[in-house]
């Protein structure tokens, strides 16, 4: 049986051509091209190009040429349905199963497919055409959009008393229509209703471009209807999982490394009609772990821009704590928000596009700034109300999936709970005092540890380790041996306290003869000694740490010799400096 068009093109718009070759070729991006050496024959010089706009690899060498589902056939010897699969699980997609409920739910899928195709077709044209909708044409035009904008994004208007449904039921079921979500039935009166009669309706499309649903907007000010509507969950459209116009910004991605995530309809098409077009909007719903995700595939920056109200506030903090757990070291998810009583559509309206893009340059935060700002709002300068300050922020560190991601704001979180002023239980006459002198102290910190790279960082974590727990580390010193060191004075430090671990004799921190003020820098600047807090007995935890603080340093060094082998590559482009590279890049995903 053959896999249905939809599925396979669903397949094609989640992946990009250049996300499935580079897990085989390394590929350096060249204008709007990525180019490499051919994995179909050795060559020096590279012959090979992938095209994301266009959907396709060629090589120049041998001919080569196709699209995904082709490069993972013929450079894994993969048939065309084991290829189906790997790309699926690649897109995080369910594997396709050929049974009779699949088919018959391809069948209703052509129809749901065709059902919505013919109702957006029919009330777009009639907005665009006909003088009875002069209301809502009035309307668009008071919000400052075009016939540009409502051709763009196919707008439509249902009057207040439809009837396609009775131009509908001539070619599909009853039960068919009402599986849509597009109408419902007026139990009372005995007749199907139009679930968007009087509003403008704006269509919600798959990846692929295909309308599945609908958000409704009234015109007139009645008290009494909600002012938005989204279709309701059927079988073919779930909120959690569809965001609106990804199906227009996604192919931004080979030109912005970021998307706008918005709340409304109207601030997708206001941003859109500024010129911004790496806009989404979600669904009504809490952002979830798919919609995160699914963006992720395109976008390496995810910015949420919610309405500046108490309730945009509310579903940003939502935001963050649902998707920081998806946080990836090569992405980031951000928050901008706008001031007071402004939404993206009226900001972008007001000031224009460039003022709005140095907005969020200036003011967007990073999600992990953002919760530690949002809770410290909430705590008061008292030992039990900064405890549950430190256990909420431990607990959303540790859902983040992520192991390296997790450690890293979990430090970052400790770190920033440090610098904070004690204020607890002190002498009314003392505290402006301590107050001055502990800012004073927090900024002292704060200058000095920005001088220092995060490798060095990573050197004092070690060896505050290591001179804290030298009976354990003189039993296991095969753990710490090879471990290598970066920063000529680190490296030297750590070189002589491996070589006295390694006699035979108990050590003592006196006998390593280390400068009292190096040893009180090691414990200042080494952030290890936040996670470890009340652990400092488990030996267990130790080794685990050393082996976290071993991996980082290698990972360092394999990051640092790539950079170098990428800029001697890009000169020289000989075959002895791209296997070398592909061999460390190797290692580094081993890792």
């Amino acid at each position: 049986m053959k896999y249905p068009k939809e599925y396979l093109d669903e397949i094609k718009n989640r992946l990009k051509v250049s996300t499935v070759v580079s897990k085989t070729v390394s590929l350096k991006k060249r204008g709007k091209e990525f180019v490499g050496l051919s994995p179909f024959k050795n060559e020096k010089t590279p012959s090979f190009t992938v095209n994301d706009e266009k959907e396709f690899y060629h090589c120049f060498a041998t001919s080569e040429h196709g699209n995904i589902f082709d490069f993972v056939m013929k450079t894994q010897n993969l048939k065309f349905g084991e290829a189906v699969k790997y790309l699926a699980q690649l897109a995080g997609m369910q594997p396709y199963m050929f049974s009779k409920q699949d088919e018959e739910r391809e069948k209703k899928w052509n129809e749901y497919k065709s059902i919505f195709s013919d109702y957006v077709n029919y009330y777009h044209n009639e907005l665009l055409k006909n003088e009875n909708y002069s209301i809502a044409r009035d309307y668009l035009k008071n919000r400052s959009l075009t016939k540009d904008e409502v051709k763009k994004f196919k707008i439509g208007y249902i009057e207040k008393n439809p009837f396609f449904f009775e131009k509908l039921k001539k070619d599909y079921s009853e039960q068919t229509l009402v599986e849509t979500g597009l109408f419902y039935l007026d139990e009372k009166k005995k007749i199907y209703v139009e679930r968007f009669r009087g509003r403008l309706i704006f269509p919600i499309n798959n990846i692929s471009g295909q309308p599945i649903a609908l958000g409704g907007r009234i015109i007139e000010n009645l008290d009494y209807l909600a002012k938005y509507i989204n279709s309701p969950e059927t079988n073919f459209f779930k909120k959690g999982s569809n965001l609106y116009n990804l199906d227009l910004a996604r192919k931004l991605s080979n030109k912005t490394d970021h998307i706008y995530l918005v709340e409304g309809y109207m601030d997708v098409l206001g941003l859109s009609k500024n010129g911004i077009d790496n806009v989404v909007a979600n669904l009504g719903t809490s952002l979830t772990d798919k919609q995160i995700l699914t963006l992720n595939q395109f976008f390496d920056d995810i910015i949420i821009c919610f309405d500046g109200d108490e309730s945009g506030y509310k579903a940003a903090v939502r935001a963050a704590e649902n998707s920081i757990k998806e946080l990836k070291p090569e992405k980031q998810i951000s928050f901008l928000f706008l001031p007071d009583k402004e939404d993206p559509d009226s900001y972008v309206n007001k000031n224009g596009k460039d003022n709005f893009i140095e907005f969020t340059k200036q003011s967007k935060l990073s999600i992990h700034q953002f919760i530690f700002s949002h809770y410290k709002k909430q705590t008061k300068n008292n030992p039990s109300s900064m405890a549950i300050f430190e256990k909420k922020l431990r607990a959303v560190a540790n859902t983040i999936k992520d192991d390296f991601i997790k450690k890293y704001v979990l430090e970052y979180f400790l770190e920033k709970i440090s610098e904070l002023t004690p204020h607890s239980n002190q002498n009314n006459k003392r505290v402006s005092t301590k107050k001055t002198k502990s800012l004073e102290s927090t900024k002292k910190y704060y200058q000095q540890s920005q001088s220092l790279t995060g490798v060095e960082l990573k050197e004092f974590s070690l060896l505050y380790l290591v001179i804290n727990k030298l009976d354990l580390l003189q039993a296991n010193v095969h753990l710490i041996e090879n471990i290598k060191l970066f920063t000529e004075f680190n490296k030297k430090i750590f070189k002589i306290i491996v070589e006295k671990l390694k006699s035979d004799s108990q050590i003592t921190i006196e006998d390593l003869n280390l400068d009292v003020q190096l040893i009180e820098k090691i414990n200042k600047f080494a952030t290890i000694k936040h996670i470890l807090k009340n652990q400092f007995d488990d030996d267990q935890k130790i080794i685990e740490l050393l082996e976290d603080i071993s991996r980082d340093l290698m990972n360092y060094d394999l990051e640092f010799r790539i950079r170098e082998l990428e800029s001697k590559f890009s000169v020289d482009m000989s075959e002895t400096t791209f296997n070398e590279l592909k061999e460390l890049k190797k290692k580094q995903n081993l890792n």
